[in-house]
Formats: structure tokens, C-alpha cells, sequence
């Protein structure tokens, strides 16, 4: 079961960085959560809907999408944890790099709760912006 999970968990990370949510999508129950801990815009639960809306929008933050480098995976029984760089150019030109600790949780053999732990002061400074932009 263990290594099931972990294969949903890095197909559902891949389409992340590929901006991809139908693919992200099979991966997820109908009532996935996310629970980015941290502070300032990021921060805080999003549901089903939104996790898809935001790989959806990562293609358009990161045209040539974000190239994760896993550098661990721990998985135990329906709980999988990954330890990522997540590398890409942001489609205003500049670099984005940052660094993600993700603790899923599975049942049934799809994800229905991550908490996510990322520097969130890199992500305000150089992905909120643009997110803003995309708003108006």
C-alpha cells in the first residue's frame, strides 16, 4: 500500500510542476484538501476545486513549468511525506526556487489532505505579485 501511495503522490507532484490539473486530478478525493501552514497570502486551507484551479494557474505563473527535484520520499502506511526543490522561471522572466516539505495523506489510494511547508516569504515576494496581475 505504502509504495501505491508513494506513486500516486509523485504522479500528483509531476502534474504540479507540468501545470497539469486534469492529470493532477484522478489523484485527489472529491473532498481534498490542502493546508498551506505558514503566514501571509498563501497561507491557509484550499479545497478540491481550488488545488486544481492553482495547477492550472502554475502554467500560466511558469510557462515552461516548475521542475521538481525530489530529494526525499518517506512513505508509511496512507501518510507519504516529500521533501522537493521546486525550480522554474516565472513568466515575467525571473527565477523561481523554492524549497517544499509536503505531508500527504491518502485513503483509498487518492489524496485527500497535504499539508503543505514552503517558504512562504519567497512565494509573497515573487508569486504574488503576478497572481495579482492575473486577477484584474
Amino acid at each position: 500500500m505504502s509504495e501505491a501511495n508513494k506513486q500516486v503522490v509523485l504522479k500528483f507532484i509531476e502534474a504540479m510542476g507540468d501545470g497539469d490539473p486534469e492529470a493532477a486530478g484522478p489523484c485527489v478525493t472529491d473532498d481534498a484538501y490542502t493546508l498551506a501552514k505558514g503566514f501571509g497570502s498563501f497561507a491557509g486551507v484550499r479545497e478540491r476545486d481550488t488545488i486544481l484551479a492553482t495547477i492550472g494557474a502554475f502554467h500560466q505563473l511558469m510557462p515552461a513549468g516548475m521542475k521538481p527535484e525530489i530529494v526525499s520520499v518517506i512513505a508509511e502506511g496512507d501518510r507519504v511525506v516529500v521533501e522537493f526543490e521546486g525550480n522554474g522561471v516565472l513568466s515575467n522572466g525571473e527565477s523561481y526556487d523554492n524549497q517544499y516539505c509536503m505531508v500527504f495523506k491518502l485513503r483509498e489510494g487518492k489524496i485527500c489532505q497535504v499539508n503543505e511547508y514552503f517558504c512562504t516569504l519567497l512565494a509573497e515576494q515573487k508569486l504574488w505579485p503576478l497572481i495579482e496581475k492575473m486577477a484584474l
